[in-house]
């Protein structure tokens, strides 16, 4: 988890956070933009954003959130984190159908995760301090009758059939369940202006129909003016979904994605995206982030950009040292740095993504390497010996017949094999059953 601390607002830059958004590309759409500008400039702006616990942790498809929130209590307005207890049980349409509702207990224990997991990002003392907050507070306390009477009321079902998704999911089915969800996030709009004078929410732009219906909903009741701002979804240039691998997503909990595969997801950014994610999720100045865009485009191989921003958010996210070993580590396994450095957890967490084999006893080097897939035969592991091309630990082997001393296994239990410059996988040696 992070350990970064917020600086003070002053050292986020002069300009106002309208500005700053623009410049980054993170205003997508919002409500007047001259009231909306007008707003944060007549003083300190209380705002929410919103995370529905539809999984154990949030992922880097919520990070653009975090950091924006982050971004907007630097400049000195005062973020509410709101955790959806209660819209977290009714679950979003989407238009690939009905969601799995998850039982009460493992929301609340989902919520629970993510408000400690969200602390970090902010800071909750000085004038401005953040508020985490659950709409089960409100919403749990609402009868049936209170809810289509008081929220209901003021919904035109014309207009929430007009919704894309919604119009999406007609033919093949979309339960009341579900079509209600924008009732519950509106109303949260409500409750957060009238419990602690909210003003302003933002999220991504898939969540603009839900949050305009929001503000509709406040100046309804008589209760505005309140104002939004949706922020793009992020995208990769070659198509696929953003915070997606072959693993599956890319989590903010080190336990689902270890610190090391975090760091590696931005190193290996696209050269065609890296200058767009140093505007989005960057805190480096205006001109920092310029030089970094000017560095990719004239020096592309060297990926400055990429590494910048891995270590840059992987210290945000894990905190320094987390950041310090997954840099060691990326050096380490290609030659460049010592591997007996490496906690066992980084090396492990980086001998994963590579390919880790493992085996009860260890054959010698060339039976390792056909064993990890570095090479496909016993006949051509010997000839990469033979070659020069082979390492154990970094080291060249130079006899075919080569053994690995048990002195050599890293923590007692890892070898790094590597073929060539970068081709490189792990093996663990396991106790017999």
């Amino acid at each position: 988890m992070t350990d970064s601390s917020l600086p003070s607002p002053a050292s986020a830059g002069g300009e106002s956070p309208l500005e700053d958004l623009r410049w980054r590309g993170l205003l997508f759409d919002s409500t007047d933009p001259a009231e909306l500008a007008e707003h944060f400039g007549s003083g300190p702006v209380t705002f929410y954003v919103g995370f529905d616990p539809t999984a154990p942790s949030l992922h880097i498809g919520n990070l653009l959130q975090v950091v924006t929130a982050r971004r907007l209590q630097l400049a000195g307005h005062c973020p509410l984190l709101l955790v959806g207890g209660a819209t977290g049980l009714i679950g979003d349409p989407n238009e690939r159908g009905e969601r799995t509702l998850n039982s009460p207990e493992v929301v609340a224990s989902w919520v629970e995760r993510i408000r400690r997991q969200l602390a970090p990002f902010v800071s909750y003392e000085g004038d401005n301090a953040a508020r985490p907050v659950n709409n089960l507070d409100w919403t749990g306390e609402m009868s049936v009758a209170e809810f289509l009477r008081d929220v209901g009321k003021h919904f035109p079902v014309n207009r929430m059939l007009a919704r894309e998704v919604v119009k999406a999911r007609l033919e093949s089915g979309i339960s009341y369940t579900e079509f209600s969800y924008q009732l519950l996030q509106a109303n949260d709009f409500f409750e957060l202006h009238r419990r602690y004078g909210c003003t302003l929410q933002f999220g991504g732009s898939d969540q603009w129909g839900n949050i305009t219906a929001g503000v509709d909903y406040v100046r309804r009741r008589g209760a505005g003016p309140v104002h939004a701002f949706v922020t793009p979804l992020v995208t990769k240039a070659d198509g696929t979904k953003f915070g997606k691998t072959e693993g599956g997503a890319i989590w903010l909990d080190p336990t689902m994605t270890s610190p090391y595969a975090f760091y590696q997801f931005w190193v290996n950014s696209d050269d065609r995206d890296v200058a767009q994610y140093l505007r989005y999720f960057s805190f480096r100045s205006h001109e920092e982030i310029e030089e970094l865009e000017k560095a990719t485009a004239e020096r592309p191989a060297a990926r400055i950009a990429q590494r910048a921003l891995a270590e840059e958010l992987t210290a945000l996210v894990h905190g320094t040292e987390e950041a310090r070993q997954a840099v060691a580590a990326s050096q380490a396994l290609f030659g460049r740095g010592a591997l007996d450095e490496l906690s066992a957890e980084t090396l492990r967490a980086a001998l994963a993504e590579a390919g880790l084999v493992r085996v009860q006893s260890l054959p010698p080097v060339a039976g390792l390497l056909r064993e990890t897939g570095l090479v496909s035969s016993l006949n051509e592991a010997r000839r990469a010996i033979t070659e020069g091309g082979a390492y154990v630990n970094n080291e060249r082997v130079t006899d075919v017949e080569a053994t690995v001393p048990a002195e050599a296994l890293l923590h007692g239990r890892f070898l790094v094999l590597r073929r060539g410059k970068r081709t490189f996988a792990g093996v663990e040696l396991v106790p017999e059953r």
